[in-house]
């Protein structure tokens, strides 16, 4: 049997899936500075020799990796595509059966870090489809590759790094560990930073496994969303009605007001009713690329007076904007807030 050696298979998947590009030369001396980079500064940080040598064993270059961090789609569903896409009834009735499945575990995250069940059962149903997300890559693949493509060098340095420091911390082996292109890994998607910043030990055996244990993944998300301040006695959102001349620059959630200044700008709720009045301050989110327009038939031709669509939009409160610490998208948030109001 001929035998490969594992730089000259990597070289071999590299051109077989660069042929038709321009410009695809794989450079091996890059590439060799990276693991030598990796050693040193793995070494510098005390992490195991063991770990070292296990990372820098035979990772592999993963041309699918780099075409989908450059193609990654500028294409952006409206909001109620999205919801209809994240929030619906499979996701619902999922979420229901892993709250029943899950009771004790939901129960404890609560009372030790604030987070209600609702809300960490709508995170880990967008993060991961309670757990039927499979993970594709191993990290180290993933994670050599993105350094090499070098968009983001040391963004994906320290990402692997931090997963050595993991694996060494909770004597994984790290050519096991395994997760998305861009590096996020278990139920609830951390990346490794993230995770050592932040993980639990949920199930008490003295390791954080987030991919192998839902107690682990579940106490380190509650962690996580308690650290970023998650107060279970606010909503997330409400959801109301504006008026068709409202002013649309200030529906980013970037401009933030009273409830009673809001209320004073003609804000009601959906059926038509004053929305609570009072000191909390809130944003406001609408989807402003697709607002709805008049209809022509409505046109009263005795008043000359054009009829004025109805916009809807979301009041965003406080959680609301820890969401988007986790996850840096409007339309995520509301998703979040809109699927948790669906597992209560």
């Amino acid at each position: 049997m001929r035998r490969i050696y594992p730089f000259v298979a990597l070289l071999i998947t590299f051109t077989t899936a660069c042929m038709a590009e321009d410009d695809c030369r794989f450079n091996s001396q890059r590439w060799d500075s990276i693991l030598s980079d990796v050693r040193t500064r793995a070494t510098e940080k005390n992490i195991s020799e063991e770990t070292i040598n296990a990372t820098l064993r035979n990772p592999a270059f993963i041309p699918s990796i780099v075409k989908s961090d450059k193609n990654q789609s500028e294409f952006k569903l409206s909001l109620d595509d999205y919801l209809k896409r994240t929030v619906n009834q499979t996701r619902i009735v999922h979420g229901r059966q892993m709250h029943r499945k899950y009771p004790t575990m939901l129960t404890r995250v609560e009372n030790i870090y604030g987070v209600p069940p609702h809300v960490m059962l709508a995170f880990w149903g967008m993060e991961s489809n309670y757990g039927e997300v499979k993970a594709r890559h191993r990290l180290v693949d993933a994670f050599f590759t993105l350094m090499y493509d070098g968009r983001r060098e040391k963004f994906f340095g320290d990402q692997l790094l931090a997963l050595m420091k993991i694996a060494d911390d909770n004597a994984l082996d790290i050519n096991d560990i395994r997760g998305s292109w861009a590096g996020a890994m278990g139920h609830f998607q951390f990346i490794p930073t993230t995770l050592a910043s932040y993980g639990v030990d949920g199930n008490g055996d003295s390791h954080i496994d987030i991919i192998n244990s839902v107690g682990d993944a579940m106490a380190s998300a509650g962690n996580y969303l308690g650290k970023l301040g998650w107060n279970k006695g606010e909503r997330i959102v409400r959801r109301v009605i504006l008026p068709g001349n409202f002013d649309t620059t200030i529906l980013d959630g970037k401009t933030k007001k009273t409830l009673t200044e809001w209320a004073q700008m003609g804000i009601l709720n959906p059926d038509g009713s004053p929305i609570p009045m009072g000191n909390m301050v809130a944003g406001l989110v609408a989807d402003v690329a697709n607002l709805p327009t008049a209809n022509a038939d409505d046109y009263n031709p005795d008043t000359d007076v054009a009829p004025q669509p109805v916009i809807t939009a979301y009041l965003t409160y406080p959680n609301f904007y820890r969401i988007k610490k986790w996850n840096n998208s409007n339309w995520y948030a509301i998703a979040i807030a809109e699927l948790a109001d669906r597992l209560k």
